[in-house]
């Protein structure tokens, strides 16, 4: 009888190791950080680079072009490796930054953050919601990142700068997506305190194209990934801002993905008249342009014209 009473005790201890209830579970694996994409090479075409610098004649400063296929590599340059204040055009590589904390489960897309008349923008610099909530109140970062890129906000992009944890972390960002010839240094309302700094937030026209090329997994969801919430994309189609650059001379109807951006004007120089973008081509493929007018002395239509002809050069020569 003992000896069944042990063995019916060892059976029982057995059982029970075996169906032991686990204390901790170990911690999901991180979504894997973004890497650079692999390096595009770039089949140059000098006809093309040709009428780039004969349209931008007509600006009278400089200006800055890269235009390339993304599934082919085609492209044309001009001025390609300088830097060029980017005004507003900062605000794209600033949402991408916060979305990024966002796919990484930092931040989320829906919660409310408080905007105060503090981090309003100067007079002059455009915030519609400044403008249409004059005592602040509190917006989700997903309608933060809408006013940025489709009303080009200024209070809204500073908010969002800081909600991304400020320029060093923007730059850390874009240093893990190989983005080098990119600076974002200082606020909205810091362009408005000096002249010079707009100078410090420069792009090359290049490296734009590459920021672009950056966003492959919204303007060509991979396979599976169709439902993706392609938030950036869809906000750049929708932009409102500078109907008369790249968008200017393209079929009616064309999907132009952009951002645009814009300085003001002393001594009759314009500093920057910009419009970087994604053109969805009839063929089926995707072209990347930046088009940069600095420290131009001409009017506003003549720099919109050299953007909106330049981009349609492009469309001519790569939309069969």
């Amino acid at each position: 009888m003992k000896f069944c009473v042990l063995l019916l005790a060892f059976s029982f201890s057995a059982c029970t190791a075996n169906t032991a209830i686990p204390l901790e579970y170990p911690t999901p694996e991180p979504p894997p950080s973004a890497t650079p994409l692999p390096k595009l090479e770039l089949r140059r075409d000098s006809e093309l680079e040709k009428q780039f610098a004969e349209i931008a004649k007509d600006a009278k400063g400089k200006v800055g072009v890269a235009a390339v296929v993304l599934e082919t590599g085609e492209a044309a340059l001009l001025n390609a490796d300088d830097h060029f204040a980017m005004q507003s055009v900062y605000k794209l590589p600033i949402s991408m930054a916060v979305m990024e904390q966002a796919r990484l489960g930092k931040l989320d897309l829906d919660e409310k953050i408080g905007v105060t008349k503090e981090d309003f923008v100067k007079p002059g610099q455009a915030s519609p919601l400044r403008d249409k909530n004059p005592s602040g109140g509190e917006f989700t970062i997903r309608e933060l990142i809408r006013l940025a890129l489709v009303e080009s906000d200024g209070t809204a992009s500073d908010v969002l700068l800081r909600v991304a944890g400020g320029p060093s972390e923007v730059q850390s960002y874009l240093a893990q997506i190989g983005i080098r010839d990119i600076k974002v240094v200082n606020t909205e309302k810091e362009f408005a305190k000096d002249w010079n700094n707009q100078y410090q937030n420069w792009a090359t026209p290049l490296e734009a194209v590459r920021l672009l090329r950056s966003l492959r997994n919204e303007w060509t969801p991979e396979k599976g990934n169709e439902k993706k919430e392609l938030l950036l994309i869809s906000y750049m189609l929708d932009a409102v801002t500078g109907p008369h650059r790249l968008k200017g001379l393209l079929p009616a109807g064309t999907g132009v993905a952009h951002k645009t951006g814009t300085s003001g004007s002393r001594g009759g120089i314009t500093a920057a008249t910009n419009d970087i973008g994604i053109f969805y081509l009839p063929n089926g493929k995707h072209l990347a342009i930046a088009v940069f007018v600095a420290d131009s002395p001409a009017d506003e239509k003549t720099r919109e014209g050299v953007i909106a002809r330049t981009a349609k050069a492009a469309w001519d020569r790569w939309s069969k």
